[in-house]
């Protein structure tokens, strides 16, 4: 019998395995191989910590750093984008995540945000995709978009300015 997964049973799947005490699982199909392995948290760690969803997000995000930097190893030494330096009067948007960044919501719409666009707090800026998992990233203040140092569909480092805004 041939199993049909698509986005949304993957993305029940891992909820409800997430969600659970499941340390390892693994599910394999004609083509495809699905294998989840959550890392067991160093005994100094706080429990509370393991309690909240925010240090196992930060696991995931940790151990996709830890995978992208292996890859880096493998193919060539890749020179990341370095942001030219900032003036003293303009706020840096820096990305939260390991991700692609993407500009809009999807291939042909109009882009989030322009250079010279004015952003409200809580206004989507743009989107960071990590793990088939669009997060939409949100404007942390009044500002003017004065600077986009990230092309369109680029992978990004966590940390790497995106943005420069000047506060309003």
């Amino acid at each position: 019998m041939a199993m049909k997964l698509d986005h949304e049973d993957l993305n029940r799947l891992i909820e409800k395995i997430s969600t659970s005490d499941i340390q390892e699982f693994s599910l394999e199909g004609e083509d495809f191989k699905l294998e989840i392995k959550r890392n067991v948290l160093d005994q100094k760690q706080d429990i509370n910590n393991l309690v909240s969803n925010t240090s196992f997000e930060k696991q995931i995000i940790a151990n996709q750093k830890t995978i992208n930097d292996n890859i880096s190893v493998i193919n060539e030494p890749e020179v990341p984008q370095v942001a030219p330096p900032g003036r003293s009067d303009l706020t840096e948007i820096t990305s939260p995540m390991v991700g692609t960044f993407y500009r809009a919501a999807a291939p042909g719409e109009e882009p989030f945000v322009e250079v010279g666009n004015t952003v409200k707090v809580g206004q989507t800026i743009c989107i960071l995709e990590a793990m088939k998992l669009m997060n939409e990233i949100e404007s942390e203040f009044n500002a003017e978009i004065v600077e986009i140092l990230v092309e369109n569909g680029t992978p990004v480092e966590f940390g790497q300015v995106l943005m420069r805004v000047k506060q309003s």
